[in-house]
């Protein structure tokens, strides 16, 4: 499927906000009602809209920490840490990589006792791991970028 003007419109409308009705969100891109849901059911089914969700603040949930850890493993247990990194609720996001760590999490906790707990007693006991080394978030300086806007701006074409 290919993206027309009208596409990325709806993208950048439905990123910045999700909550959009269909009468709003029609308006805003120049379309009646009926085609416009049949623009955003049209990526929905192609993947390029994967769901909606609601922006929670970890702070205000009790998660004020977040810590990064590069994480060295033994690669035949590649695929039991993937699965043990997906099942943590503490683990907000997992990256493979490149370098001298073979992956990148990105994990919350309520304070700093709390984090040496999940590090020394959950994290290090995955499988394969070898070697951990944390970095600690201080502040958050930007999250969250508009992705329509970050494809818009390299210059590339959504693949839908």
């Amino acid at each position: 499927m290919g993206m027309d003007s009208i596409d990325r419109k709806i993208i950048r409308a439905l990123e910045a906000d999700a909550r959009l009705s269909f009468a709003a969100l029609a308006d805003a891109v120049a379309l009646s009602k009926t085609p416009c849901w049949a623009r955003v059911k049209a990526l929905e089914e192609a993947g390029l809209i994967r769901g909606y969700r609601t922006d929670l603040d970890p702070a205000r949930l009790g998660l004020a920490l977040e810590a990064f850890v590069q994480v060295s493993i033994d690669f035949e247990f590649a695929d039991a840490f993937e699965t043990a990194a997906k099942r943590h609720p503490l683990v907000r996001r997992c990256h493979a990589t490149t370098g001298e760590a073979d992956y990148l999490l990105d994990l919350l906790a309520p304070d700093m006792a709390a984090l040496d707990t999940l590090l020394r007693h959950e994290i290090c006991r995955f499988p394969g791991v070898k070697r951990t080394v944390t970095f600690m978030a201080t502040r958050e300086i930007k999250a969250d970028a508009p992705l329509a806007a970050a494809a818009e701006a390299a210059g590339v074409t959504a693949r839908a």
